[in-house]
């Protein structure tokens, strides 16, 4: 279970730095057709892994927390790495693939002419937001499991001890 959950974590991050670099890159040219391929690769690569990544990342460590002597809520780095994937899970099937929709559907809007002539307004930003705010969440994440901050949480009192 360790191995399946490091492989589909670190598979998650690393799409999000292809999404980003796909991003810049869509940001930074001023070549349609560039601008076109970097969208629609970004909605293929989204539509394909964003969803069995995300939940196999969160499964594999609640699998892990509640399997091992970790816990789930008896360190806070654990918690803390709980609630940081669910909410990036929730947002990445959410908010990121709506927003890799949004590009796609723009470019495909406009399958030729220049940059100039499609309405992209701030999908360009979003598209290099997105992916980098949830980057750094996964950083985050990798963070805590290597440094495991914080230390156990406090037990709760037992009925009977009082």
């Amino acid at each position: 279970m360790v191995v399946v959950h490091v492989v589909v974590s670190v598979s998650w991050l690393a799409l999000m730095l292809c999404l980003l670099t796909l991003a810049t890159t869509a940001l930074a040219t001023n070549n349609a057709d560039t601008l076109r391929t970097a969208y629609r690769a970004m909605g293929m690569l989204g539509d394909v892994l964003i969803i069995p990544l995300s939940l196999l990342t969160l499964a594999s460590g609640v699998v892990l927390a509640l399997g091992t002597s970790w816990g789930l809520f008896r360190y806070y780095w654990v918690s803390a790495k709980f609630w940081l994937t669910l909410a990036a899970t929730v947002a990445s099937i959410f908010a990121l693939t709506a927003r890799l929709h949004d590009a796609v559907d723009a470019v495909a809007r406009h399958p030729v002419g220049p940059i100039s002539a499609m309405d992209l307004g701030f999908i360009r930003y979003n598209m290099v937001i997105v992916p980098a705010v949830a980057l750094l969440l996964y950083l985050a994440n990798v963070i805590l499991s290597v440094f495991k901050p914080w230390g156990r949480r406090a037990a709760a009192p037992s009925a009977g001890g009082q």
